[in-house]
C-alpha cells in the first residue's frame, strides 16, 4: 500500500503541498485531479522518492520511498515530459533500463515493440510527441513494474494508441495487482480507468473516495413547477449549483440518492428528472463549492 501522512512541501516560501494524507491500496488505479497549480506534480514526485518532503512520510508497504534503490526498482514514473538519455535509441534505452531493473521482461518488449510497430534503433529525439511517448510506454510495461506512475499520461497520443495502452494497463492490473497513480486534466479519460480519485487544491486534498461514491454524492437534477419555485422545500438539501432554463430548474445537489428523491417528490413537481454526472462536472461543481473561479463555466 502506499500511504502520505501529513506530508508538506515547501519551495522557499511557497507551500506546494501542505499536510497531506492519502493511501493507495495495492492493484488500485488511482485519478490525482485538481486545478493549475493545485501541487499534483509535487505530489506524484514525492511519492516516486524524487522529492523530500519538510514534514509528515511517504511509504510503500511501510518502507521510506526517497533513497531506497530497491524500492524505487519497483516503480515506473512517466513525467509530462518523458525523458531519454542523451541520442540513445529505443534499444539502448531498453539496455539501460535492463541494467537497472531486475523485473525487465525481453520478451515483453519484443511482443510490446511488434504491437506497436516501433522502429527501436531510431534515435528517440527524432521521434514526434506521440511516438516519443509509446517509447516511454513500452519501456515501462517491459520493466514489469509493482507500481506505475503517470503524470499527464496520454497527452500527443492518437485514439488508437490511447485505447490500447489503457487495455494495457488495466491487463497488468488484473494480472499482476499492478498499482496505477495517473495525474491528468483529462478527466474523462480518469473517469475510463480510475477506481479511486483524489482531488487536490491549493496543496491540499480536499476529497478522496472510491469514484462510485463520489458519482452516488453528487446529483443533478432538473425540475419543474406549475407555480413558483417551492423554496422551502430544499432548505433540507445541499445545493451546489441552481440555475432557471425557461420554466425548468437545473440543480446541483449534494446527498443520498434516497433522501434527494423523497423530499422533491414531496414538493409535487410537474417535472423531475435525476440526471447522472460526469467526473468533468463533479470537479466543477466541487470546486466551486470550495470558491474556486469557475462562475463563467456552465456544464451542459
Amino acid at each position: 500500500m502506499i500511504e502520505m501522512k501529513n506530508v508538506s512541501k515547501n519551495f522557499d516560501r511557497y507551500k506546494a503541498v501542505e499536510n497531506v494524507s492519502l493511501s493507495i491500496q495495492k492493484g488500485s488505479i488511482y485519478g490525482l485531479i485538481g486545478s493549475n497549480g493545485a501541487g499534483k506534480t509535487t505530489l506524484i514526485k514525492l511519492l516516486s522518492g524524487i522529492y523530500l518532503q519538510e514534514q509528515g512520510s511517504v511509504t510503500i508497504d511501510g518502507e521510506t520511498v526517497f533513497e531506497n534503490i530497491a524500492l524505487k526498482q519497483k516503480i515506473f514514473y512517466i513525467p509530462d515530459q518523458p525523458y531519454f538519455l542523451s541520442q540513445y535509441t529505443t534499444l539502448e534505452m531498453a539496455n539501460f533500463y535492463k541494467s537497472i531493473y531486475p523485473s525487465w521482461s525481453d520478451e515483453r518488449f519484443q511482443k510490446l515493440v511488434s504491437s506497436f510497430e516501433l522502429d527501436v534503433k531510431k534515435k528517440i529525439h527524432s521521434f514526434s510527441k506521440g511516438w516519443q511517448r509509446q517509447a516511454a510506454f513500452i519501456l515501462a510495461l517491459s520493466t514489469k513494474p509493482e507500481i506505475m506512475i503517470l503524470d499527464e499520461p496520454m497527452d500527443g497520443l492518437d485514439p488508437v494508441v490511447r485505447k490500447k495502452i489503457k487495455n494495457l494497463l488495466i491487463q497488468d492490473v488484473a494480472d499482476r495487482e499492478m498499482t496505477i497513480l495517473i495525474s491528468s486534466h483529462n478527466l474523462r479519460e480518469i473517469e475510463d480507468i480510475c477506481d479511486h480519485i483524489g482531488i487536490i487544491h491549493k496543496g491540499k486534498i480536499i476529497i478522496e473516495k472510491e469514484l462510485d461514491d463520489l458519482k452516488s454524492d453528487v446529483h443533478k437534477i432538473q425540475i419543474a413547477y406549475k407555480g413558483e419555485f417551492p423554496e422551502n422545500s430544499f432548505k433540507n438539501l445541499s445545493i451546489l449549483h441552481q440555475e432557471k432554463r425557461g420554466s425548468v430548474f437545473l440543480c446541483i445537489v449534494r446527498g443520498k440518492d434516497d433522501e434527494i428523491q423523497e423530499q422533491i417528490r414531496n414538493s409535487n413537481p410537474v417535472i423531475f428528472d435525476l440526471l447522472p454526472l460526469t467526473l468533468e462536472e463533479i470537479f466543477i461543481y466541487e470546486m466551486g463549492d470550495i470558491g474556486y473561479a469557475i462562475e463563467n463555466i456552465i456544464v451542459k
